[in-house]
């Protein structure tokens, strides 16, 4: 069954607190539910340190946790470090009967800082791929294993994973059965690869989707102004499925033809200033419902 969720990033973004900085958690989920999703991701003003109080708050609206980033930083820190904060989201995400870790490499990466340009990401080394692959199929390991939540690693503008040539050697260097890939097609895009293909080539290792729209307008602006990834957000290059330039129709034919089973998940970073996060949340619920329902592949779904 496919199931439709949703990231909080549009009412609140985790890199840029001052976007959303006066939405409150209670609002976020409560929007989300009104939208009609059912799932969500983890955001910073979730109260993770409370799961019992977490569960209850999504409980009262019908939402359940589908996934959780996580920063990998194995370039950066000791192997051990890192496992130890991945057992501590495992716990939690097992708590909440998540059934997917998600994230990327974050210890070379320049999405999060708000002045340097998209087009001067670090290129990684022999020694960083070394340390990438070797740590996602160790804790890949772990968290399948011993939680039965499956790693889906997330490539992202900004970081040692974006092109789809990095994709293809994370995928062959790490062990399919623990590590596989959460595919998001706004990403691809931005990375001015084909998302389309990406998906068919990818889906046999794909574990978890991410549904967001380009404006592309706004992203070769990005490129030609040397925005960063952050600037490129807060100017919009995002947005929900059928609100910008891809062809998610046939995104959604690719999936419904594999038959998919797992979480949509829209993920539009936004300003909430500029873009009011219920309507859009909305829009691109009833945007991916109804592609859901009359694409060639497609049939009424349970969502």
């Amino acid at each position: 069954m496919i199931k439709l969720g949703i990231a909080p990033i549009g009412w609140t973004n985790d890199d840029m607190p001052e976007l959303g900085g006066d939405i409150t958690f209670e609002q976020c989920i409560s929007e989300m539910a009104l939208a009609g999703y059912i799932g969500c991701e983890v955001g910073n003003k979730y109260p993770t340190e409370d799961p019992s109080l977490l569960k209850k708050f999504l409980d009262l609206r019908g939402l359940t946790i589908c996934n959780q980033w996580f920063s990998y930083e194995f370039t950066t820190k000791p192997l051990d470090e890192v496992k130890k904060e991945f057992i501590k989201q495992l716990e939690f995400l097992s708590l909440m009967g998540a059934q997917v870790i998600g994230g990327a490499e974050c210890g070379n990466t320049i999405h999060g800082d708000f002045k340097i340009p998209i087009t001067q990401r670090p290129i990684a080394t022999k020694e960083d791929w070394a340390k990438l692959t070797k740590g996602l199929n160790e804790l890949g390991k772990l968290s399948f294993e011993t939680y039965g939540i499956q790693l889906a690693y997330h490539h992202h503008m900004g970081t040692m994973v974006q092109t789809t040539e990095e994709v293809d050697r994370l995928l062959e260097e790490t062990d399919e059965k623990y590590v596989n890939l959460n595919y998001d097609c706004g990403h691809f895009h931005f990375a001015n690869e084909d998302a389309i293909a990406a998906l068919s080539k990818y889906f046999s290792r794909t574990a978890h989707i991410h549904l967001k729209d380009v404006r592309t307008p706004i992203m070769s602006f990005s490129y030609r102004e040397q925005l960063s990834f952050l600037q490129a957000v807060k100017n919009g290059v995002f947005t929900v499925p059928g609100d910008g330039n891809l062809d998610i129709a046939s995104l959604i034919n690719i999936i419904l033809k594999n038959n998919y089973k797992g979480w949509l998940v829209v993920e539009a970073e936004q300003d909430p200033a500029k873009a009011n996060p219920f309507e859009y949340a909305k829009k691109g619920y009833d945007y991916i419902n109804e592609k859901l329902k009359t694409t060639s592949y497609g049939h009424p779904q349970k969502t």
